[in-house]
């Protein structure tokens, strides 16, 4: 079996001037993190080369990549920044693609503590309820959007706590410093393994599609190679739709 690389580099501490030969450095949206991870694995099982992967939030991403951080590939978390990007010539032109379709639930680490309709949002029972930054995290604008048609955003405004990215508003939620929190499906999904805990998949109704682009950012073959794995193989697309995620 061959290695594969993951590294958990923060955004603020890329060398935007090294690239290593023989490997390709992906820039991941929190929320994909456990997915990409199995991913990766998969595909190095059948690839020569390294695979990178550092996660962070979608808009801290697009800021580094405006600034010549040295990513290959995007898997962003909306169609706004890929998209951006492609108009501003610096992702190659015909790669931005739709990878999956993500949900969001709210959920707690605390076994029959949010119900089955999510009502514990309403009984304000909790102290804080943890979101990813609206202002960045297309996660966190997706949990605004419920709580505004909820008619609970102003009421729960001294309650939110806000993660930069879909990540830390997990962490927040398992760390205890928030009982309960709106998180990814994919974050708390994975086919054979059970949740420890409780949730309330979040009706689509309540919040616009969470549809989710990738673009190559150079001409490096071996991230091509792996958009292509996640793209074409129908061994991707089933460990994709494993954690929760719908295919476009």
């Amino acid at each position: 079996m061959r290695k594969f690389i993951i590294s958990f580099i923060l955004l603020n501490t890329i060398n935007l001037t090294t690239v290593i030969a023989n490997e390709a450095r992906i820039a991941v949206a929190s929320n994909f993190t456990n997915t990409i991870k199995v991913l990766a694995e998969k595909f190095q099982m059948q690839h020569d080369g390294k695979l990178v992967l550092i996660f962070g939030g979608t808009g801290k991403f697009y800021a580094q990549i405006l600034n010549g951080a040295p990513f290959d590939a995007f898997f962003a978390a909306d169609i706004r920044r890929p998209k951006l990007l492609e108009q501003q010539q610096i992702a190659l032109p015909n790669s931005r693609f739709s990878y999956v379709k993500g949900k969001i639930v709210l959920f707690s680490p605390k076994i029959n503590y949010v119900d089955v309709a999510g009502n514990v949002l309403k009984q304000q029972t909790y102290n804080y309820l943890a979101i990813a930054n609206p202002k960045t995290a297309p996660y966190g604008e997706a949990a605004k959007q419920v709580l505004i048609k909820l008619g609970l955003w102003e009421t729960l405004r001294f309650k939110i706590v806000r993660g930069e990215n879909i990540g830390q508003a997990y962490q927040f939620i398992m760390s205890g410093n928030a009982e309960l929190g709106f998180v990814a499906l994919s974050q708390i999904t994975q086919a054979g393994i059970n949740i420890n805990g409780s949730y309330w998949e979040v009706p689509t109704d309540l919040y616009q599609p969470i549809v989710q682009q990738a673009v190559l950012l150079s001409h490096n073959p071996i991230a091509k190679k792996f958009v292509e794995f996640i793209q074409t193989t129908e061994e991707a697309k089933e460990i994709i739709q494993s954690f929760g995620y719908e295919i476009p």
